[in-house]
């Protein structure tokens, strides 16, 4: 699919390592080659709302479960969604400050996203 400049195919070792070269110039503190790319992908998919046998058979993975190795990485998402919907995050509400006003406004738009989500599973039931 790809080819060199001199018109021969380009391996995959070559493409990792063009990568992975690429990640080392770009200094962003990670390293890695185009599996770092793939699983970039894989889990701001999942993030973003993509089920989770989408991006299995986009990875080209047999088993849910080697996809559902990337789940782990979406910490970020379960603490806002443990934030936004479980009793107990709201008991000590201390004095609004910039961050938590920000955290504020991110809880209801997720708490929009999963009221859509629930509607649109309802709709589809019917």
């Amino acid at each position: 699919m790809f080819l060199t400049n001199a018109g021969e195919e380009i391996s995959l070792h070559h493409i990792s390592v063009l990568v992975r070269d690429y990640v080392n110039k770009a200094e962003i503190g990670k390293t890695g080659s185009s599996h770092l790319l793939r699983h970039t992908m894989a889990t701001l998919m999942l993030e973003g709302g993509a089920d989770i046998r989408f991006v299995q058979e986009m990875l080209g993975h047999a088993s849910l479960a080697a996809t559902e190795l990337y789940t782990h990485v979406s910490i970020r998402m379960l603490k806002q969604v443990h934030a936004a919907t479980h009793p107990a995050a709201h008991l000590e509400k201390k004095k609004p400050s910039p961050q938590i006003e920000d955290d504020d406004a991110a809880r209801e738009e997720l708490l929009a996203a999963l009221d859509a989500e629930a509607e649109s599973e309802d709709d589809e039931k019917s």
